[in-house]
């Protein structure tokens, strides 16, 4: 049966006529090696309903235009988060590369009231106050190409603005600001991945947007060297100031080229076809056997807020997700970590660039393996094995070569899970696109809340070895793999139950009796 207000809906979903099987966790595998395409007679007992502009396309069309829209949203969307992120993350972590540049003496901060640490950790209180109010407005407003670049543009005026600062009380309250604005960004980001792209897709694309962290941990030590030793007194600036200047401008700058690139949600954006709409729409329906972001109309800020809190998939994730961040705030001080092998400020700012080199490049092996073969849990878990011998390492010795072999381990190991880590996520939570925005942004925001306590385990009284940091962060990392370990028993108890045709909350349930062979299945 159909009704007028659900064929405007109707008209926008789209389906191929190519027949599928059943696959791995139980996706649908293309009969001929292709995965995510659907026939007619599978979809009408999913419950699915497709309109005759896709429905007539044969599968040879259909996999032609799914390509072309996957390659133009790809080219549109992926290069310009990666460079929002890269300057995201260098505004946000740049305060470490000035403290080597003479921050705490021009400010005067106090080395014995942990003054530095104070401001590093402030900036994650008003990143933690904001990430799901602004996730929730994001998926209300259905405008990402507008509400990023934005917030991007306030942030780098925030950030450029850090030069100007005299003082201790000035600091703070610039990097609690900067905080509070940039907090908008990387769970928006995530939550912007997953209205474009299947699950399939998924955990690849967070490994791309992630890469521009990465990348920036490379470019900014190369960028601070630069500056701090050659730009030091420059026109009555210190090499700090000249940092935070030079880094804001270019991300206002980005900000507003952004504008006129990024694309919104799939019913929202504008260069696409009619066709090309209506097959983003409809991949994402396929591939989860429920509508996602339809209008402003059908987004509940409580609703989506309350099943995200109430179902408990979302606090174990939580666990995880705080583990892994917890462990990888090592990097909010990577400079001063690496300065302990003993170098000048520049060699060392230059020492920081090949661990973050070796990440990029693991984490996109892990996640493009992971994607591929549906697999989440040991491709998080094997990764935390190598964090944890790295942290054991760093802790043991004050040798340099074993120290710098944990600190290009360390990174890898961490971040290799974190990005996949993400990505089951919105696998597990899937819809409704409220609850997901919601569950994204409490997530990140709280496990990003361990900042505010570790800035005070890499005081410099502590160096070498940071033996508190280093058993914190083994600590943190075990607890990471129990949460996976759980969080795997009970998705795949979960997927039994979908087998045997049982309704499960919080699953995109087929019809009764269909669910082992069409309906949607937990990655575990």
């Amino acid at each position: 049966m159909s009704n007028p207000s659900s064929d405007k809906a109707d008209a926008e979903r789209v389906v191929s006529n190519d027949e599928i099987a059943p696959g791995k966790d139980g996706e649908a595998t293309h009969a001929h090696g292709e995965s995510g395409v659907a026939d007619l007679a599978q979809a009408t007992r999913r419950g699915l309903r497709a309109p005759e502009i896709i429905a007539r396309l044969s599968p040879e069309q259909r996999i032609e235009l799914e390509t072309r829209l996957r390659r133009k949203v790809d080219l549109r969307l992926l290069p310009m988060i990666i460079i929002m992120y890269i300057l995201n993350y260098i505004d946000r972590n740049n305060i470490a590369a000035a403290k080597l540049a003479g921050l705490p003496e021009d400010l005067h901060l106090d080395p014995n009231a942990s003054e530095f640490q104070t401001a590093v950790s402030i900036l994650f209180v008003g990143y933690l106050l904001m990430q799901i109010p602004s996730n929730l407005f994001l998926n209300k407003i259905g405008k990402p190409a507008i509400y990023l670049p934005a917030c991007m543009m306030v942030w780098g005026v925030i950030s450029a603005a850090t030069a100007a600062v005299t003082n201790f009380g000035g600091l703070i309250a610039v990097r609690f600001f900067l905080g509070f604005v940039e907090a908008a960004y990387f769970p928006g980001c995530l939550y912007y991945l997953s209205c474009w792209y299947t699950r399939k897709e998924l955990g690849l694309r967070t490994a791309i947007l992630y890469s521009g962290a990465l990348i920036s941990g490379a470019f900014s030590g190369l960028i601070s060297a630069g500056i701090t030793g050659n730009m030091d007194g420059a026109r009555g600036l210190g090499a700090w100031q000249w940092l935070f200047i030079i880094e804001g401008v270019i991300t206002v700058g980005v900000a507003f080229v952004a504008f006129f690139i990024l694309p919104n949600f799939p019913r929202t954006t504008s260069w696409l076809s009619e066709e090309e709409k209506a097959l983003a729409i409809w991949r994402l329906e396929e591939d989860i056997g429920s509508d996602d972001w339809i209008d402003s109309e059908h987004q509940s800020l409580w609703e989506g807020a309350s099943l995200a809190f109430t179902d408990v998939k979302t606090w174990v994730l939580l666990v995880l997700l705080f583990g892994i961040v917890a462990s990888g705030s090592v990097t909010n001080f990577f400079p001063a970590v690496v300065k302990t092998l003993g170098y000048n400020n520049v060699n060392t700012l230059l020492l920081t660039c090949p661990p973050y080199v070796l990440t990029v490049i693991c984490t996109f092996i892990n996640a493009w393996h992971a994607d591929r073969t549906g697999e989440r849990y040991w491709h998080i878990v094997g990764s935390l094995v190598v964090a944890l011998a790295a942290f054991i390492l760093a802790a043991a010795t004050t040798s340099l070569a074993p120290r710098y072999v944990a600190m290009m381990l360390m990174v890898p190991g961490v971040y290799c899970a974190f990005v996949v880590a993400l990505a089951w996520i919105s696998n597990t939570l899937p819809r409704p696109p409220a609850k997901r925005a919601a569950a994204l942004a409490f997530i990140n925001a709280v496990s990003n809340a361990s900042s505010i306590y570790a800035s005070y385990m890499y005081e410099d009284r502590m160096a070498p070895r940071y033996v508190i940091a280093m058993s914190v962060n083994c600590g943190t990392i075990f607890m990471s793999m129990v949460a996976a370990t759980v969080l795997r028993f009970m998705l795949v108890r979960l997927n039994k139950k979908l087998d045997q045709g049982i309704h499960v909350k919080g699953a995109i349930n087929a019809l009764p009796g269909e669910a082992a062979e069409h309906g949607f299945r937990f990655k575990v």
